[in-house]
């Protein structure tokens, strides 16, 4: 057998190293786009910027220092050049994919600050593995601006991986709905009929109002907002508002509320209020052939009949009054159960023959009263 050069003695002393092995390596130089590592092997290892973050343009030098120990993976045995070239975040990708591998089987919930704002969603990164975060999955609400959340940390869970398609699917909306649900159970069960809460003002339509009371919303109706009549809500409430309501019904997860409030009712004192005999002055609020109605109080109106305008004859209230016009006139009826008053202007007419009863009065104004129960 015939001696060996010394330069063969020489290479075979390097150990052998072959595409896609982990080696480990010691950092000997450092430059703003790559990294020299001694790999103990005839050649350094090359790991150039792309191949060891995906952030662009960062500076090598002010991520890792001279002496440094590294692990990395080999891409090519020789570069063209005679150089190994090391991949070290694909290798630290192979290890995140494994963490999110457990992540999916466990349904761990994960942390990690969004790196990047894509058009159908987000991108975060776990270990050097990406995980996209569909739009319609990160909030449980619909989000069009998704910028908000640029290098915000969120919380996820993996809900589909398949590294081989590059699919690893995150999911934060899950998370959200969980959490909204156990709030909305811990809040229904201290919530009570009868209870005075604060909320905010979530949205306004032309049939009431949805309030925010802490992770459940409840409907204030346009029937609710008021003693008195209430026309339009988006008149007395914005988006934002808030305000303190009185819990009326509770049926499973539907709330209603209201902003009737017993101590306010002015229908409360009613029979001293508003005793038949006294007079009263009120505002006509709307009109029909048959009589007006004037509000003596926000929630309470009384019928004012076409009969009872004037002794002289009347043949419509639109002859003679208009809405807004305020008028004095007597309280000829009161029926507190059915929150029904008559008023009479003729009552308070000087020199006036009386000829007809309070009795008949009323009447007439009870028998219009149930032809109008609706048009109240």
């Amino acid at each position: 057998m015939s001696e060996l050069t010394f330069e063969q003695m020489l290479e075979e002393s390097f150990k052998t190293i072959r595409n896609g092995e982990v080696v480990d390596g010691t950092v000997i130089d450092v430059k703003p786009d790559e990294i020299i590592l001694n790999i103990g092997y005839k050649a350094d290892g090359i790991i150039t910027r792309s191949e060891y973050t995906n952030e662009p343009n960062v500076d090598l030098t002010t991520m890792v220092s001279v002496g440094d120990e590294m692990t990395a993976k080999v891409l090519k045995v020789n570069d063209g050049e005679g150089q190994v070239l090391l991949t070290y975040k694909r290798l630290a990708a192979e290890k995140g994919n494994e963490r999110l591998k457990e992540a999916y089987e466990n349904k761990e919930v994960l942390k990690a600050p969004v790196a990047q704002i894509l058009g159908g969603g987000l991108s975060v990164v776990i270990e050097e593995a990406r995980v996209f975060i569909p739009a319609s999955l990160v909030s449980d609400t619909y989000e069009k601006d998704l910028s908000k959340y640029q290098d915000q940390e969120i919380e996820f869970v993996i809900s589909e991986f398949n590294p081989r398609r590059n699919r690893v699917i995150g999911d934060r909306r899950q998370l959200l709905v969980a959490a909204r649900a156990e709030k909305q159970k811990e809040l229904f069960e201290k919530l009570q009929i009868g209870d005075t809460v604060e909320g905010t003002v979530k949205n306004v339509t032309d049939f009431g109002a949805f309030i925010d009371l802490g992770g459940v919303d409840g409907l204030l109706h346009i029937s609710e907002m008021s003693w008195g009549r209430v026309e339009n809500p988006k008149k007395v409430f914005q988006v934002g508002d808030i305000v303190k309501v009185l819990i009326k019904d509770i049926n499973d997860t539907k709330i209603a509320l209201s902003l009737k409030f017993p101590e306010t009712n002015p229908w409360a004192n009613a029979s001293d209020d508003y005793a038949v005999g006294t007079s009263i002055t009120g505002r006509v609020a709307r009109m029909t052939d048959f009589g007006a109605f004037v509000e003596l109080a926000p929630g309470v109106d009384a019928l004012l009949h076409v009969s009872q305008i004037s002794r002289a004859h009347v043949d419509k209230p639109s002859d003679v009054l208009s809405v807004g016009q305020e008028i004095t006139a007597k309280i000829v009826d009161l029926n507190e159960a059915e929150k029904k008053i008559s008023l009479s202007m003729k009552a308070l007419e000087p020199d006036t023959p009386v000829q007809e009863s309070v009795e008949d009065v009323a009447d007439d104004a009870s028998e219009t009263y149930e032809d109008t129960t609706t048009e109240q």
